[in-house]
């Protein structure tokens, strides 16, 4: 068919109003697929029992088990364009209840299928198959639980979908917010598709260095979606209602946003996943409208942080661990209640960035609470009014590491750990002084590493994460002599 009201009319109308069947009629294949990526279509929506090439045509019929399975699929895809190597493809109703075919014309694909099966069934890897690579492992649940640590930009249900899409088709995703951390649960229809994701793409980053994945098999084996917005969708029932009171995301943040995560795979980023700067500045502003998830559209850039310890603990010392993470303009320790504190920070991804980071960490021997606060900024004491050094403005502080758009600092946010990263250091620093130095905040200094090409930057290692906390606080723009101030900040290496 090349006249195109033709195709328009396939896609429309054929494609749902054919009476379901378990064989399907595909069409506008490109020239050199295979039977094994026409199988592959079907595999997540259960057994592929039979495949008929139609190689001259660009077209081929493909028989599951069930009318179910089937009638999944078609639902799938009608939600989600297939495409097959960059190609539209279009996905039918057959007329033909089953499919008969001449063993002898159709051994190759035949071969192909009794493969793929055998895979399917028993996930042991066959030699001498096209498909012997997505034999993995013994098969684990098809729903994979991702949480996203160094949410610097928003991360929405369609960029999940579109990143994990690469690997199977992704029947629903959930995402909601756990312990401040963003989260998602994510069906395949098959497990060996989870498995495959979760080996490539664990500990990947969605964005240049931030927004990193953690992936873990659920012990869920099929999720229960009862609405498709922009916290929840099932792909395969796109009649699902969008539920009350949940606005889904705002049509034209949404279409900047498929712009932007379009480039998710460009090649000779950073990392698989990374987007270009232009993207991910894109993204941050858009996150600016879109808000965080359980975050006011702005963002909460109040947050309060209890279990202080009372005795120890200052403006500047909240100031300085804070500031890891973001630009603080303000910190009140409460009047009546010394062991708590307000932080304003510059905006509501730096607050959510802090929160996540820093909730339960050990901050002077005791486990800090970080949670949002209701207040949307910090007073400042009347004039004249002494409040005992207890509330500090740091609207102008130098020492702001996230003023410059586009810093480095943006890619290098890592969670509180034991090895620091130290810059700024000027040549007449011997490896001892620094060794000294840091010895001398309290801790135990068990590694220390120059950067070979720089010898104003090293990695130094203390023996517990709440040593090198302690040890940023104090050190954090220590005058080095030669008006170099010390930068400390969290590195996410060992040495």
């Amino acid at each position: 068919i090349t006249n195109g009201n033709d195709t328009k009319k396939f896609k429309g109308e054929d494609k749902l109003d054919g009476a379901p069947s378990r064989v399907l009629h595909i069409r506008k294949l490109p020239g050199e697929v295979t039977e094994t990526e026409v199988i592959a279509l079907g595999l997540p929506f259960g057994k592929v029992t039979n495949i008929l090439m139609l190689k001259g045509k660009n077209q081929a019929f493909l028989e599951l088990a069930t009318e179910e399975a089937a009638v999944t699929m078609v639902n799938y895809y009608s939600a989600v364009t297939p495409h097959l190597r960059n190609q539209l493809i279009y996905i039918q109703y057959s007329n033909h209840k089953e499919l008969k075919t001449d063993n002898t014309l159709n051994q190759r694909a035949q071969a192909v299928l009794q493969a793929v099966t055998a895979v399917q069934a028993t996930n042991a890897p066959i030699s001498g198959t096209t498909v012997s690579e997505s034999a993995v492992t013994p098969a684990q649940s098809p729903v994979l639980r991702i949480i996203i640590d160094n949410m610097y930009y928003p991360v929405t249900l369609d960029v999940l979908h579109q990143i994990f899409s690469k690997f199977g088709a992704v029947l629903k995703i959930i995402t909601f917010t756990k312990n401040n951390q963003f989260q998602a649960l994510l069906q395949y229809g098959d497990p060996v598709n989870a498995q495959q994701a979760k080996l490539a793409l664990d500990g990947q980053n969605i964005y240049n260095a931030c927004c990193t994945l953690r992936i873990d098999f659920s012990k869920l084996v099929n999720l229960n979606v009862k609405y498709n917005n922009d916290k929840s969708r099932d792909y395969t029932r796109p009649d699902l209602p969008s539920g009350d009171g949940q606005p889904a995301l705002d049509p034209a943040i949404a279409a900047a946003f498929a712009k932007e995560t379009s480039l998710l795979a460009v090649p000779g980023a950073l990392s698989p996943l990374a987007i270009p700067n232009a993207a991910a500045a894109a993204a941050a502003a858009a996150a600016g409208r879109v808000g965080m998830p359980g975050v006011p559209a702005g963002g909460n850039t109040v947050l309060l942080v209890s279990n202080l310890n009372e005795e120890m603990v200052t403006p500047q010392s909240l100031f300085t661990l804070f500031g890891v993470y973001g630009d603080v303009q303000r910190v009140k320790i409460l009047y009546n209640k010394k062991d708590s504190a307000l932080i304003q920070m510059a905006d509501g991804n730096q607050s959510q960035l802090a929160m996540s980071h820093l909730n339960g960490q050990k901050m002077y021997g005791k486990i800090i609470r970080v949670t949002l606060s209701k207040h949307q900024t910090v007073q400042l004491p009347r004039e004249g009014l002494d409040d005992q050094g207890l509330t500090k403005d740091f609207g102008n502080s130098p020492l702001h590491r996230f003023k410059k758009p586009g810093s480095k600092n943006f890619q290098n946010i890592f969670p509180p750990s034991a090895t620091l990263h130290l810059s700024n250091i000027p040549p007449s620093v011997a490896e001892e002084d620094l060794r000294t130095l840091f010895a001398n905040t309290g801790g135990t200094v068990k590694a220390f590493k120059f950067f070979q090409r720089d010898h104003k930057m090293a990695l130094l290692q203390m023996s517990t994460v709440e040593e090198a906390i302690q040890a940023l606080i104090d050190l954090h723009n220590y005058n080095l002599g030669e008006n170099h101030h010390l930068r400390v900040s969290f590195s996410k290496s060992t040495i």
